[in-house]
């Protein structure tokens, strides 16, 4: 029974322990003592107080045998405490002043992938996204051969589908809007194809399409007399054109209404 309370208040015992270093160390001028102890945190995986050490000392070891490693051990402290704002900003300043270090690979990969895992849901701002897309694009491009290649693909791929997803949701909203305010329909139509435009190979791209095909349907349907007949025939090219790349669509049946009342109105006298 002693012994099994001697080892329950072993991790106590060390975390006092660690708490009373950390604190003289904060207090400390030397340097390299506060190296010493940041390296032995991130070990013991107390990233918060690695970060907190190596935030005071990796500018003053600049220039110095262990200034590489203090910036990127800062990096990684910050990563692995889930700051992947922080963490990509120490990572980049990392490959920008060693791009030959030795962590110049290391630091291209997780400066993307940490934008990466602080990517927002689709409806918020995508800033984070289209960051991670640039720095793991810059990483395979330096790296092409690097045994991480193919998660950042993924990544990248992933954050593109998101990207488009915000587009598709963009466009979603435009054509559900209407006519309120103004003729939101050709919003939506404007919206979709400069997504397909810039995002040409995505699992959303029946969706913009069927979106156009019944936007441009609702805007002929709604236009004055003298441009039904002209915006009907639209409406009929853009049937073709949707049913030609997607012949087994689940959307078939809706596209054939449409169809079929656009090409009445197209061939009116």
């Amino acid at each position: 029974m002693r012994m099994l309370r001697f080892l329950f208040f072993i991790p106590l015992l060390l975390a006092f322990c660690s708490c009373g270093e950390y604190n003289k160390v904060l207090k400390s001028k030397d340097v390299d003592y506060k190296f010493d102890f940041a390296k032995r945190a991130f070990d013991d995986r107390r990233f918060s107080q690695a970060a907190t050490v190596l935030e005071t000392i990796y500018t003053p070891l600049r220039g110095t045998a262990n200034g590489e490693e203090a910036l990127f051990l800062l990096a990684m402290a910050n990563f692995e405490n889930k700051d992947y704002l922080n963490s990509s900003l120490y990572f980049r300043t990392y490959y920008s002043r060693y791009p030959r270090g030795k962590f110049a690979e290391l630091a291209r990969f997780y400066s993307g992938y940490g934008y990466y895992l602080d990517s927002p849901d689709p409806q918020l701002d995508q800033t984070p996204t289209k960051k991670a897309i640039e720095e793991l694009q810059g990483f395979i491009d330096y790296y092409p051969d690097s045994d991480r290649v193919s998660i950042a693909q993924n990544a990248i791929n992933e954050m593109r589908d998101k990207l488009t997803l915000k587009e598709l949701q963009n466009a979603q909203l435009y054509y559900n809007l209407g006519n309120f305010m103004g003729n939101n329909y050709n919003a939506a139509i404007i919206t979709a194809q400069n997504a397909l435009k810039d995002f040409p190979v995505s699992k959303y791209r029946e969706d913009f399409e069927l979106l156009i095909l019944k936007s441009k349907f609702q805007e002929a349907r709604l236009s004055v007399d003298e441009k039904k007949r002209e915006r009907y025939r639209d409406v009929v090219d853009e049937y073709f054109s949707f049913t030609n790349n997607y012949p087994d669509t689940k959307n078939r049946r809706e596209a054939d209404n449409i169809y079929e009342i656009a090409r009445r109105h197209a061939s009116d006298n």
